[in-house]
């Protein structure tokens, strides 16, 4: 049985975009817009080429924040103010995962590579408040984004967590990779599974977060 599982962890870490909410309501694409936008303004190049290059430092270093960082000395805190300045609107609450959060046994937190005041606006349109312990953005990582290992080392020794005690929810399965590595138990949750020669590091996946853990 799944459950048998996760009998043995006592903490429960979320990622927050597209996996406390699903893909289908887009708001991520909000952000992604007014990162190209941030992007174009940053390096005077075109909106398609600005896309390019968001994604590009997307994949390289985990965030494009991070490739702003590195290669154009952005200062993170009014970037991450502009991009989460969004229409919230497009979240809705959702009860049974509500329910099923909060049946879990232990500490429950929330790990974002996004920022923590923006996270707590997405946790309370979804109807969440109060579920969790505590709520970690980029900025408690020194902006050291996931999947870099430093990240979750600085998250996770904050937290005081115990790695082989905790299990991760994630929509990038690059996310997945240090805390299986950890010890942790891991689940993809995303609308279908990555090919089984890519998922050695995932545990689990899942198309419905609320399902899986009711199911716990």
């Amino acid at each position: 049985m799944v459950s048998a599982s996760f009998s043995h962890v006592d903490t429960w870490v979320f990622d927050l975009d597209n996996t406390l909410y699903p893909p289908a309501m887009r708001l991520f694409d909000q952000i992604d817009a007014r990162m190209t936008d941030f992007v174009m303004r940053t390096t005077g190049t075109e909106r398609a080429q600005a896309d390019i290059l968001r994604k590009k430092y997307w994949l390289d270093y985990g965030t494009t924040l991070a490739g702003l960082m590195t290669h154009h000395g952005v200062d993170p805190v009014p970037y991450l103010v502009e991009v989460h300045e969004i229409d919230f609107s497009v979240l809705s609450p959702d009860p049974a995962l509500r329910a099923a959060i909060g049946r879990l046994p232990g500490r429950r937190i929330v790990y974002t590579n996004g920022s923590a005041p923006y996270a707590q606006r997405v946790i309370e349109k979804r109807g969440l408040e109060g579920l969790f312990d505590a709520v970690y953005g980029v900025e408690h990582a020194g902006y050291h984004p996931k999947p870099q290992p430093q990240a979750f080392e600085a998250v996770f020794a904050a937290d005081g967590l115990t790695p082989s005690r905790a299990a991760m929810f994630e929509d990038d399965p690059r996310n997945l990779r240090v805390p299986h590595g950890l010890g942790m138990r891991t689940v993809h949750v995303a609308p279908a599974p990555l090919p089984p020669a890519d998922a050695a590091h995932i545990h689990h996946h899942t198309d419905d977060l609320g399902g899986f853990l009711a199911g716990l």
